[in-house]
């Protein structure tokens, strides 16, 4: 098990526009705003989505198109990096007209209209690495800390070097 604490500092409240894929805007979003760390909810409407769930055994993703209207019943999710860009892993429960539910891992949402809540952890740095065990990209724990670390001697460096030096 890996932990790693992270103050958060900064929330971002958005509309998402309309017609557009949930998962590409707020990588978008991650990508204008330096945003290399964080979580987000999300809550409104698809007019389609798709879904995956992740064969542990053949380690691949099997896909759920859901081409009605759907409900975002909850959508929750966080923010990394992964090859050198925001990656954003989302999840969602999503409900048609009859309520009858799907859920899963978002793959894509095109949106009716939706709010996403998104808690930044700033100057913090999650990163992705594949996990051999498990055939997923994970977080890099120890690199987060290690990384945090190296930013908060480099900060306390310059802020001495500018005291001793003006």
């Amino acid at each position: 098990m890996g932990l790693s604490r992270f103050d958060t500092v900064k929330h971002l409240i958005v509309r998402v526009e309309h017609d557009s894929d949930l998962i590409t805007f707020i990588t978008s979003l991650a990508k204008s705003n330096g945003l290399k760390a964080g979580t987000f909810t999300a809550i409104g409407a698809l007019k389609h989505a798709k879904i995956g769930f992740y064969d542990q055994e053949k380690h691949e993703y099997l896909e759920v198109r859901l081409s009605d209207p759907q409900e975002i019943a909850s959508c929750i999710g966080n923010i990394s990096i992964k090859k050198g860009v925001p990656f954003v892993h989302a999840h969602a429960v999503l409900a048609d007209q009859k309520g009858d539910v799907k859920a899963g891992h978002l793959l894509e949402g095109k949106v009716f209209a939706a709010e996403v809540h998104i808690i930044e952890f700033p100057q913090n740095k999650l990163v992705r690495k594949n996990d051999e065990a498990t055939g997923l990209s994970l977080w890099d724990l120890e690199l987060a800390i290690s990384s945090l670390l190296y930013e908060r001697v480099e900060d306390n460096w310059l802020r001495e070097k500018s005291r001793i030096f003006g």
